[in-house]
């Protein structure tokens, strides 16, 4: 049985819009997956964090001041999400890698989330990926790949299907850490997981069935990183 490890976008769980829907059919497809692969998920904060350390900013607040209030609705998404899952999730959010090792021991989801400040839940999730010695980290992000610039603003930005760590990382654009980045991967986990050799995939996690195919076998539209 595969290890996966998948880094799930606050946005992605708790949109600006709509209700508990999409939750409940992303905790679906999350038990699913876990009948296949030993499964971690780690939580973001998404915009909601960003908010907050924006109001922070406004005030005057320091980096580390800053890092911390971010941390607070990583965990609060994370534990939704344990309530979506129901039983089939570890009880509470693990903050702790040794107890998430412990905690998978019954079968279960474990979830995490923001540990402390000066790393982003995407180094968290990589660190974890080294933890485990996971097979696949899947980072469930707002776009369907990496592109060649923000698909959003620019319509002929190109999709990569594939790529290597090193050109993933020079897009990254370097390693220092800022309260509430917002880009497609971190680079601090970019640079985990290339030196642990775990293939990673960035895909669209509003898609869930490309969602599903990259945690049960890594199969799916998004882009493959690796080598």
């Amino acid at each position: 049985m595969d290890t996966v490890v998948a880094s799930i976008g606050g946005s992605i769980l708790i949109p600006r819009s709509g209700g508990a829907g999409f939750i409940k059919r992303l905790a679906a497809v999350l038990v699913e997956a876990s009948n296949e692969v030993r499964l971690f998920v780690v939580t973001g904060g998404g915009w909601v964090s960003r908010y907050y350390i924006d109001l922070g900013k406004e005030i005057g607040a320091g980096e580390d001041a800053l890092d911390d209030v971010g941390i607070d609705p990583t965990r609060i998404n994370g534990k939704i999400l344990i309530m979506a899952l129901g039983g089939r999730a570890h009880g509470s959010i693990v903050l702790d890698f040794d107890q998430a090792v412990e905690a998978s021991k019954g079968g279960r989801i474990v979830v995490m989330a923001g540990t402390r400040p000066g790393q982003t839940t995407d180094a968290v999730a990589a660190q974890l990926s080294v933890k485990v010695k996971a097979d696949r980290f899947v980072n469930a992000t707002s776009v369907d790949g990496v592109y060649s610039d923000d698909p959003a603003k620019n319509p002929r930005a190109k999709r990569f299907p594939n790529m290597t760590f090193k050109e993933l990382f020079e897009m990254c654009g370097g390693i220092e850490h800022k309260a509430g980045p917002h880009v497609v991967v971190d680079a601090r986990a970019v640079d985990l997981l290339s030196h642990a050799k775990i293939k990673t995939i960035v895909v669209d996690g509003r898609d869930l069935d490309a969602l599903r195919g990259a945690l049960v076998s890594g199969e799916c539209r998004g882009t493959v990183v690796e080598g």
